[in-house]
This record gives structure tokens, sequence and C-alpha cells, in this order.
């Protein structure tokens, strides 16, 4: 009997002292928002590894005055994307997710050049495009709403982490579903010269539960 005793003293003091769990580690430096650190942590990883680890990354847009924050050498481009811009300039990004950034193929940024200047994006293949840290919400069938209350009903969508593509030929879109309440990929913009493929991944829903296939 004592040396069960002892055994169960054992365990109980075992486990009494057993390390708490940790938050897994995002590799997130501290330190200001502001810093090219913080920035090329943040844009890089919206992007998986084996793409982010040799991606050029820059501050913003190059064609509207992005610096270069880092070279690459693998033909993708990591930048944030939010075009409401910052809620604190002075201390930049309050996190990943609000600088919605994006690591794209060279196709994408054909795309992206086209649809900021309002004109058919003209491409040689489809582009490819990561966001792992999602993006603060817009409406899923009209371009440029960015507010929830002047999105059409039921039509907005604030997503988790996602791939993109950027289809050279949007009509080869045609009849794909725009639900993205289902699960499954979905086309945003169906019908438009801006149409694309959303693929959520795991998380997606994360930041509108109320979405998420039931």
């Amino acid at each position: 009997m004592k040396y069960i005793y002892t055994i169960l003293s054992l365990a109980l003091f075992t486990s009494c002292n057993m390390p708490a769990e940790t938050k897994t580690d995002t590799g997130e430096p501290e330190g200001p928002h502001t810093s090219s650190e913080w920035q090329i942590w943040a844009y890089s990883t919206a992007a998986p590894d084996y793409i982010a680890a040799d991606a050029t990354v820059f501050d913003g847009p190059p064609d509207m005055g992005g610096n270069l924050l880092r070279e690459g050498t693998n033909g993708w481009t990591c930048l944030p994307a939010n075009p409401r811009g910052q809620s604190d300039p002075e201390n930049g990004w309050v996190d990943a997710h609000e600088a919605m950034p994006l690591c794209g193929d060279a196709e994408v940024f054909k795309w992206i050049g086209a649809y900021f200047a309002g004109e058919t994006p003209v491409m040689d293949k489809d582009g490819y495009a990561w966001m792992l840290h999602g993006d603060m919400g817009e409406d899923n069938t009209m371009a440029g709403v960015l507010m929830k209350e002047d999105a059409a009903p039921g039509q907005w969508i604030e997503s988790g982490p996602h791939l993109m593509r950027m289809p050279a030929d949007p009509s080869t879109l045609d009849g794909m579903t725009t639900d993205f309440a289902s699960g499954a990929p979905y086309v945003m913009f169906a019908g438009t010269v801006y149409a694309h493929v959303m693929y959520p991944m795991v998380g997606y829903y994360d930041y509108q539960p109320e979405s998420a296939p039931k």
C-alpha cells in the first residue's frame, strides 16, 4: 500500500510541475510595426514558408511609391494590399490582418495594375496570389465596395487565409459557384473582367464565423 501511495504522489507532483502549454510561435518580431523587420515578416508570411523565404518584399505597390524592403529571387512579390490604408499611420498597421498582405506571381501584378487603373487585365496565363493573413472584407459581387454597410445584402465576406487565382480568361469561370458560405472554391466579382477564384484555407471563416458551412 505504501508503494501505491508513493507512485500516486510522484504522479501528482509531476503533473503539477509540467510546464503550461504555450501558444505557437508565429515568428512575429517584437518592436514597432513601422520597422522593416516587422513589415518583411508581416507581408512575406502571406505566403507559405517555401515561397516567403525568397520572395521580394515592398512596403507598398512600387508604381505608387512603395519602397523595396528585401530583394527576392523566386519571382514572387509580397506587399500590403489594403486600399483603406492604415488606421494608425504613426504606428503602422495594427496587425498583419489589417495590412491584408498579398504574395503574388508576375501575372497577378498585371491583374492588380489593371484593377486599380479601371482597365481590363491582359495576362499571358492565370496568376496566383496567397493571402494567408486574410482580408478586411469586400462585397463578393462588386469590386471596390469596402464598407459592409455599402455591400449588397448577404454579400459581405471578411476572409481568413486563402489562395486566389486570377484567370487570363475570366469566361472560364462562368457557371462556377459564387457561394462563399459553401466551404468550396468560389468566384468573386463573377461576370466582370475582375472575376477570380477564392480558395478557402483552414481558418477562412475565423473573422466571419456566421458564414461558415452549416
